[in-house]
Protein backbone atom coordinates (compact mmCIF):
# COMPACT_ATOMS: atom_id res chain seq x y z
CA UNK A 1 0.00 0.00 0.00
CA UNK A 2 1.46 3.77 -0.99
CA UNK A 3 0.04 6.62 0.99
CA UNK A 4 1.04 9.85 0.35
CA UNK A 5 1.90 11.98 3.41
CA UNK A 6 2.41 15.28 1.96
CA UNK A 7 1.80 17.33 -0.98
CA UNK A 8 -1.49 16.97 -3.28
CA UNK A 9 -0.23 15.40 -6.02
CA UNK A 10 -1.70 15.12 -9.47
CA UNK A 11 -3.41 12.13 -10.94
CA UNK A 12 -0.74 11.91 -13.62
CA UNK A 13 2.29 13.06 -10.64
CA UNK A 14 0.57 9.13 -8.85
CA UNK A 15 0.38 7.10 -11.49
CA UNK A 16 3.96 8.10 -12.55
CA UNK A 17 5.12 7.54 -9.24
CA UNK A 18 3.20 3.90 -9.02
CA UNK A 19 4.70 3.05 -12.39
CA UNK A 20 8.31 3.27 -11.20
CA UNK A 21 7.37 1.30 -7.94
CA UNK A 22 5.70 -1.19 -10.54
CA UNK A 23 8.77 -1.74 -12.63
CA UNK A 24 11.30 -1.48 -9.58
CA UNK A 25 9.08 -4.74 -7.90
CA UNK A 26 8.91 -6.18 -11.19
CA UNK A 27 12.59 -6.21 -11.51
CA UNK A 28 13.44 -7.67 -8.06
CA UNK A 29 10.55 -10.19 -8.55
CA UNK A 30 11.94 -11.42 -11.62
CA UNK A 31 15.50 -11.65 -10.12
CA UNK A 32 16.11 -15.64 -8.98
CA UNK A 33 16.45 -15.91 -5.61
CA UNK A 34 19.30 -15.97 -4.43
CA UNK A 35 21.35 -14.16 -7.08
CA UNK A 36 23.86 -11.82 -5.58
CA UNK A 37 22.60 -7.84 -6.11
CA UNK A 38 24.92 -5.73 -8.79
CA UNK A 39 26.21 -2.07 -6.93
CA UNK A 40 24.76 0.40 -8.25
CA UNK A 41 27.35 2.08 -10.26
CA UNK A 42 26.54 5.74 -9.22
CA UNK A 43 27.81 4.88 -5.80
CA UNK A 44 31.06 3.66 -7.00
CA UNK A 45 33.70 5.43 -5.64
CA UNK A 46 36.09 4.61 -8.55
CA UNK A 47 33.65 6.75 -10.93
CA UNK A 48 34.86 9.75 -9.35
CA UNK A 49 38.75 8.81 -10.19
CA UNK A 50 37.83 8.16 -13.30
CA UNK A 51 36.82 11.71 -14.56
CA UNK A 52 38.68 13.91 -12.35
CA UNK A 53 42.35 13.37 -12.20
CA UNK A 54 44.83 15.36 -11.28
CA UNK A 55 46.81 17.33 -14.30
CA UNK A 56 50.27 16.41 -13.93
CA UNK A 57 52.33 19.00 -12.76
CA UNK A 58 54.14 21.46 -9.57
CA UNK A 59 50.60 21.87 -8.06
CA UNK A 60 49.23 18.30 -8.85
CA UNK A 61 49.86 17.23 -5.48
CA UNK A 62 47.62 19.70 -3.97
CA UNK A 63 44.72 18.21 -6.17
CA UNK A 64 45.25 14.30 -5.70
CA UNK A 65 42.34 14.27 -3.18
CA UNK A 66 39.24 16.49 -4.61
CA UNK A 67 40.10 18.33 -7.72
CA UNK A 68 38.39 21.59 -8.11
Amino acid sequence: MIKVVRGNPTPEELAAALAVVQARAAAVADRPSGAPVPPDSWADPARVARDRLPAPGPTAWSRTYWPS
